[in-house]
This record gives C-alpha cells, sequence and structure tokens, in this order.
C-alpha cells in the first residue's frame, strides 16, 4: 500500500501537534482520517447524541448497545448511584448512522464493560458483575439488577476489570489489570474462599455459575478476542501490547510477583516488536519515533478480524487501538510451533486528531468494524482534566457494504445451525450463544446436534468443524465417549486440541480418557496439541496427572518452543509437593531443561 505510507508520512505529525482547545467535529472528523485505499470512514454516532462511550455490543437485531462511563476517573463508592447509562443505537435503513436511540437504564455505577445473552444484559460494575434481565418487547429491565459476583477492585484505577465478550466455549470472558488485586465471588462468601486476581483473564459461566480466572499477567488487558482457529488473544499496555492466551499461563507482568510464586519463569508476548521507538515506556507518548514505530505503548480494544467487508487479506489479522497515537495498529499472525508470533503490520487508521482515544472495535452484522473514540486530552492517567462532553463510534467499511437486517432470535434451529458456515463470525456467535440458550430454556430441538454432527463428520475446511465441535459442546451435546471416538483421533490439529480443552472442562476423566491423552502426549506429532495437553495437566488432579507429563517431558524437541516448557512446568509444579519421589524420577528422565531446573528448584525449598 504505497500511497497509504505516503499519506502516514505526511500526516504522522498532524496527532502530536498542540492540543486545540477541542477536538475536530463529531461530523468532520472522518474525513481527516487516514484508511487504506478502498476504505471509508463514516461517523455512526457522536455527541451530544452518546457521550464517554466505554464499551459496546450488538444484540441478535445487530443493533448496538453502548455503555456511557460518567463515573470514571473518580470510581463511585458506598453503593451511591452514578450516572452511568445503557443506550441502543439501531440503523435500521442501513443509512451508516443510526437513526434510533433509545436509553435501556441509567444511574449506574462504575460501568466498564457489557455484552448481552442469555435473557438479559451482563455488566461490569465494580465492585459487581450485574445481570440485568431483559424486557425484550420493550428494551426496558425486567427487573432489578442481579449481583452475580462481587470483590472487583475500585483500587484498580484504569485497570478495573473489563471487556466482556462470549467465548467459543459458552463462557462469558472479561479482563483484570494490575493495579490492584481483586477477590472475586458470589455475594456473600467468606473472604477465604473467594479468588484472589490481578491482571489477567477470567471467565464466567452463565448456567453453571462458575467463575475461574483463565490465566494470569500482562499489565492492563482491555481487549479480548479470538481467530479462526480458536485462539485468544488479548492487547496490553506498558509492556508488549499483544498476548496470546493459553489457559492456565502465567505471562510477562509489568511489575509484581505472580500470585503462585512457584512459577519462577513467565511466559512472553507473542509479538516480535514494540509500538514505540524503544527505551523505557514513559518516554514512548511523544516525538516522531514512536510515531512512526506506532504511536505508543498503551492499547486498548482487540478484534481479529473475521467479517465479510473487508478484504481477505484482512482476515485473522489483530486490530487495536493506540491511545497515545490517536491511531488504530495493525498486527500480522503467523503460526509458529505451538503458537503464534505477531509482525507489525501497516497502522490502518491515523485518526490525525490528538483528541482520538480509541478504546474499543468490533465488525458488525455486515462486516464493517465500529471504533469507539472516548474523545480527550488525557490518557488512562488523567485523573484531573476530563472531558466528559464528547465521544464517538465510527464505522470503518470497504467497497459496496452489503446490508444485513434480521433478528437472529427469530430463526429456527435448523437455521441457527446453518450460520454456523457463514463467513462473517458475526453470525456464527451469536448464532452459537442463541443455540446454547435455547438448550438451557430446554426450548432446543433434536435436529440442532443431528446437523452440527454433519459439519464435523464432513469434508469441510477445519474452521467449520471447529465451529461445530464447539457448538455441540455449548448445547451438552458432546459427551466423553463422543470426543473419544471422534474428534481426538482427527488428522486436524486444532480439532484434537480443542477435544482435549472440551473434554477436561468438567475435571473428571475417565480412565479411559487418562489413557488416550497419555498416548497423545507420547506420540502426537503437532505442538499445538502438546500444549493444550500440557494446559490440560491443571484441570487435573495432582495424581492424575503423572503420565501425561511424564510423556510430555519426553520431547526434547519442545525445549525451544515459545509456550510448551513453562506450561508443562505450570501443570508439575503442584505435583512437585505431593510427591517427591516421583518428582525426583522425572527430573532424571526430562529432555526439556527448563523443566528439569524448575523441578530441582521447587525439590530444593
Amino acid at each position: 500500500m504505497p500511497g497509504f505510507m505516503v499519506a502516514v508520512g505526511l500526516l504522522v505529525g498532524l496527532a502530536s501537534a498542540a492540543l486545540a482547545d477541542g477536538p475536530i467535529s463529531a461530523a468532520e472528523a472522518p474525513r481527516h482520517m487516514t484508511v487504506p485505499p478502498g476504505f471509508r470512514v463514516s461517523l455512526f454516532a457522536g455527541e451530544p447524541d452518546i457521550v464517554q462511550p466505554i464499551a459496546f455490543a450488538f444484540d441478535d437485531q445487530g443493533r448496538m448497545w453502548v455503555a456511557e462511563c460518567f463515573s470514571y476517573p473518580n470510581w463511585i463508592r458506598d453503593g451511591k448511584a452514578g450516572r452511568d447509562r445503557i443506550v441502543i443505537l439501531s440503523d435500521p435503513q442501513n443509512t451508516g448512522h443510526f437513526t434510533e436511540r433509545k436509553v435501556f437504564a441509567d444511574h449506574l455505577t462504575n460501568v466498564s464493560g457489557l455484552e448481552l445473552g442469555f435473557g438479559g444484559v451482563w455488566v461490569c460494575s465494580a465492585p459487581n458483575l450485574l445481570f440485568i434481565p431483559l424486557d425484550k418487547e420493550n428494551d426496558k429491565p425486567a427487573g432489578p439488577a442481579q449481583v452475580l459476583l462481587d470483590g472487583w477492585s475500585l483500587d484498580a484505577k484504569h485497570n478495573v476489570f473489563n471487556r466482556l465478550t462470549w467465548g467459543p466455549d459458552g463462557w462469558l470472558y472479561g479482563c483484570h489489570g494490575i493495579l490492584a488485586t481483586s477477590k472475586v465471588g458470589r455475594p456473600g462468601t467468606p473472604n477465604d474462599q473467594r479468588t484472589p486476581m490481578d491482571c489477567g483473564v477470567w471467565r464466567y459461566h452463565p448456567t453453571r455459575h462458575t467463575f475461574e480466572v483463565f490465566a494470569w499477567g500482562t499489565t492492563n488487558p482491555w481487549g479480548l478476542d479470538w481467530d479462526d482457529y480458536g485462539q485468544m488473544f488479548i492487547t496490553n499496555c506498558v509492556i508488549k501490547h499483544l498476548f496470546h492466551v493459553v489457559q492456565g499461563a502465567h505471562y510477562q507482568r509489568m511489575y509484581g510477583v505472580d500470585l503462585n510464586p512457584n512459577v519462577y519463569n513467565l511466559m512472553e508476548s507473542c509479538a516480535d516488536h514494540i509500538h514505540w521507538a524503544g527505551g523505557d515506556w514513559t518516554t514512548s507518548r511523544t516525538g516522531s519515533d514512536n510515531a512512526k514505530a506506532g504511536g505508543g505503548h498503551a492499547h486498548a480494544g482487540c478484534m481479529v478480524y473475521l467479517g465479510d467487508n473487508w478484504p481477505a487479506e484482512y482476515r485473522n489479522d489483530v486490530f487495536m487501538c493506540n491511545i497515545h497515537g490517536n491511531r488504530v495498529n495493525h498486527d500480522i499472525l503467523e503460526h509458529k510451533g505451538s503458537g503464534y508470533v505477531a509482525h507489525h503490520g501497516t497502522d490502518f487508521l491515523l485518526a490525525n486528531d490528538p483528541w482520538f482515544r480509541g478504546l474499543n472495535l468490533a465488525y458488525g452484522p455486515d462486516g464493517g468494524v465500529y471504533v469507539s473514540d472516548w474523545c480527550d486530552t488525557g490518557e488512562c492517567h488523567n485523573y484531573d482534566r476530563v472531558d466528559q462532553t464528547n465521544g464517538r463510534i465510527y464505522k470503518v467499511t470497504w467497497g459496496d457494504v452489503k446490508p444485513a437486517n434480521s433478528d437472529l432470535s427469530a430463526l429456527s434451529d435448523e437455521q441457527l445451525v446453518d450460520l454456523q458456515l457463514h463467513h462473517n463470525d458475526w453470525f456464527v456467535r451469536h448464532a452459537r450463544r442463541l443455540l446454547q440458550e435455547r438448550r438451557a430454556a430446554g426450548k432446543l430441538g433434536g435436529g440442532a446436534a443431528e446437523k452440527l454432527r454433519a459439519i464435523l463428520d464432513g469434508k469441510l475446511d477445519v474452521t467449520r468443524k471447529l465451529r461445530a465441535l464447539w457448538t455441540l459442546h455449548d448445547i451438552r451435546a458432546l459427551s466423553e465417549p463422543q470426543i473419544l471416538g471422534g474428534p481426538l483421533n482427527s488428522q486436524q490439529p486444532y480439532l484434537r486440541a480443542w477435544a482435549i480443552q472440551l473434554a477436561l472442562e468438567n475435571q473428571q476423566p475417565s480412565d479411559a480418557l487418562i489413557s488416550k491423552l497419555t498416548e497423545m502426549a507420547g506420540g502426537d506429532a503437532s505442538p499445538i496439541v502438546r500444549l493444550y495437553l500440557a494446559s490440560g495437566l491443571q484441570r487435573l488432579p495432582p495424581p492424575r496427572r503423572w503420565g501425561i507429563a511424564t510423556a510430555l517431558c519426553s520431547h526434547a524437541e519442545d525445549a525451544s518452543d515459545q509456550n510448551l516448557p513453562l506450561m508443562i512446568w505450570y501443570g508439575i509444579e503442584p505435583m512437585v509437593a505431593t510427591d517427591r519421589g516421583r518428582a525426583a524420577e522425572l527430573l532424571v528422565k526430562c529432555k526439556i531443561p527448563i523443566v528439569r531446573e524448575s523441578i530441582a528448584r521447587r525439590l530444593a525449598q
């Protein structure tokens, strides 16, 4: 894109110019933005119709629900009412700008994330995770908000828990930052029975009402998404900006120590670059060198593009807002070993307005991408001068946009299964969640599972087979015997890998499954599969881990993998304390140096 590169060089100085008295007007701002040839930016919504847009999500009709946060930066405590609200924006005529606006709820406090599903709205409202039941006919709450979890710390400041989104496995996922440790549990849970968490990724199951920390570390993750293969990525601040997230992993932190003192070593970012010119992160916020490298160290939002409007070359690439750089960065993912390496692509969007503060981005039902702009002069450490009168949401499209108006909740079970083959993952994800909802409500017919098994057993691309596998799991139509007889024997590594994770979710595997996984740990040729086996160790009681762990330690070729040595150790670590003699035997047999060193260190303790 040589023309775009020239434009970058000419316009990059505008974003670092002295701040004006106010931002470029909402109506004019898209005209000032720089995007690659063929793309168009339009204004979907702006002040005064929306302000302080801290999060947004889509319902099954394609309408956008926007959380407006007035509580930040002075979070409200002691149960006092706030001014935060959730508004619904819709564009039924596909004009590119919203034409209908409703207020769903107001007088909320400390809102930092929202998602829809299972008959209501899920809201990050520290110290609580709320569920607000929905009166769908009137777009109003059907009752008072329910506190599902509490204990989320307000001392986390701009690192507060955030970013709700549904995972392919049917769990609700979110992030948490490093500045404070939350003690999470259901209301009334004693302090010693709560789950401590600082930086990392967590998840909550909508029907089992189970909370788990999924992975630990980083700094202030504010955005997560999955690629076509179900691999999770989060964007981050201060240290490197992108992490490939594995269940049970412990990642590098900005400071401090991991909550488990025996992990010893922490996993690194998958990025091979940073978005500033180098040196201490405090030097990354201004200057032409930092602008050329990507704009700065602070990132928010994460989108792996899986829509159907942008050109195919962008599919499975990662996009994130760069707060100091007033832009959208673009990383290109390359498979490597058990994971990925992320390369620096050309920055995708330059706002050319120093007030631009991108927070979130996501593709919608027509494949166009929506980018929210907090629109202020400060950044995440700005507690003194806050402008609460602005906020925008832009839409970025390529070429002709095909309208996509429909209410997916009105479709039949079979039609929702058919949507698992849609090229735009927006439809795939909403349809999968709707099938899960119907199963939970006892309203799902038997034909859905049959059609999904036909996709799983057919000759389609592995990404479509994965969609069928996830959905079968989410509707509870994937038993352990079915996993043993099917996807665990697939020729596709990602199918075998995901079958391992789903089979171990209930943490009660049969002897037959343990035997199969032990066989795979010794003989499976794929490092991707071995990574999922290493991750799965943590889902087993320590006494049942030995066979799988010993087999994984026999792979000398994994010693230099970016994920496997430490993931194997994280699974082995509690085993050492329970059986020192067996740990000493494994120390002798293990062919992976960092695992041997960690066993020896733990034994010495």
